[in-house]
């Protein structure tokens, strides 16, 4: 993501455009399908049928039961499949995430998901073409400039959001320029419609350029104070500038914290996979303390793995705390304060803090299933050991 703010005439389209569709834009009825998907999905067994994918026997071969720890991996990929089917920002992750989870390979499809070249990286890649990024611009716009403060240009990227490829694609090039030229024409035009900037409110945007725990958020603060800058463009900041920098760093969280969380699941199944397949071969060994040594070393490296990624998901669930605790204060301010320069703010404040309340549960639960592993792990290394 660029450094340079997104409200400069020449980045704006490129930074913007460059990030993933809008965070909790859903299209109309989206809910009640996702809903729907949700209830088809079959829980996880006890002992779920495998396929020779998952188990390593051939197809036709009755599979034996899953061991606990292959067992919770599959049940901990289907809570993330179905929290990144609900909140990550690119749609086409989305989808694909739903269709993983009502797949009627079951457990095969959700691991496969995760696996290098699956759907995961396929909805990725998808989401990074360029007509993908201009609908995700078009939304972004839509989701963070209100009508009352940008008229013109909720306007123009709602009719290019309904319009076709080549209608978004005009609107990212140079609609947005111009409709943003038209609402401070009509802001400078109309004495009622000025908003006061005072020396606190630079005072504090400036705080928010040198403090505030997202970079996005940093960085719009820093644009709308750079050299030259009018009270214009710190209104700015004020009417969409601050929620346009919460969405893209909450989407950049969002997008670090699924990247990381695919690779690490899909070499966990990949380790345990190993670790149970060492354990068994320790039975009926020629060289029994050859064997359970290979046991041990393979389930050490489950727990090693398991410890990091703990560890990691630690750290998220820091930032989103911080986070969430940085979004309270700004929407106590903003109901306190009489200024109008804040009603842009106050929405999305609220909505912000609970997102990323909402994310610091995910952290915590995350948190708690590697927990759980690395001390399965740990069991493993003592049977292993006899």
């Amino acid at each position: 993501m660029s450094r340079q703010w997104w409200g400069g005439r020449a980045l704006v389209v490129g930074v913007l455009a460059g990030g993933i569709a809008v965070t909790g834009v859903v299209p109309a009825g989206a809910e009640v399908r996702a809903a729907a998907a949700v209830a088809a999905v079959p829980a996880v067994s006890a002992v779920p049928a495998v396929p020779s994918s998952v188990s390593g026997v051939p197809d036709g071969q009755a599979a034996p039961a899953l061991s606990p720890e292959l067992a919770a991996v599959i049940e901990d990929a289907r809570r993330q499949v179905t929290s990144m089917a609900k909140t990550h920002p690119a749609a086409e992750v989305r989808t694909s995430a739903w269709n993983a989870l009502r797949s009627s390979r079951g457990d095969e499809a959700l691991l496969e998901w995760f696996a290098p070249g699956g759907g995961f990286e396929y909805a990725k890649q998808r989401a990074r073409e360029t007509r993908a990024r201009n609908k995700a611009f078009c939304e972004r716009v839509v989701a963070t400039h209100t009508a009352g403060f940008s008229p013109e240009v909720r306007a123009a990227a709602a009719r290019a959001l309904k319009g076709s490829v080549a209608e978004q694609a005009a609107f990212v090039k140079t609609g947005y320029a111009e409709a943003q030229r038209r609402d401070r024409a009509t802001r400078a035009a109309g004495q009622q419609q000025r908003l006061e900037v005072t020396a606190k409110e630079r005072e504090f945007v400036r705080d928010r350029a040198d403090r505030d725990p997202g970079e996005q958020v940093r960085v719009a603060a820093q644009w709308a104070l750079r050299p030259g800058a009018s009270d214009e463009d710190v209104a700015e900041f004020f009417g969409y500038g601050w929620a346009t920098g919460a969405v893209l760093d909450m989407e950049a969280y969002r997008t670090r914290a699924a990247d990381a969380e695919a690779v690490r699941h899909h070499t966990l199944t990949r380790l345990v996979r190993e670790a149970t397949a060492a354990e068994a071969a320790v039975q009926g060994a020629a060289d029994a303390a050859k064997a359970r040594a290979e046991a041990e070393r393979a389930w050490k490296a489950v727990s090693g793995h398991s410890d990091a990624a703990q560890r990691a998901w630690l750290a998220e669930h820091a930032a989103a705390a911080a986070q969430a605790e940085n979004w309270r204060a700004v929407a106590l301010l903003s109901r306190e304060s009489a200024q109008d320069l804040w009603k842009g703010i106050s929405d999305t404040a609220g909505t912000s803090q609970e997102a990323w309340a909402g994310e610091q549960t995910r952290a915590q639960e995350a948190a708690e299933f590697w927990k759980a592993m690395y001390d399965r792990a740990q069991d493993g290394e003592t049977r292993a050991r006899g």
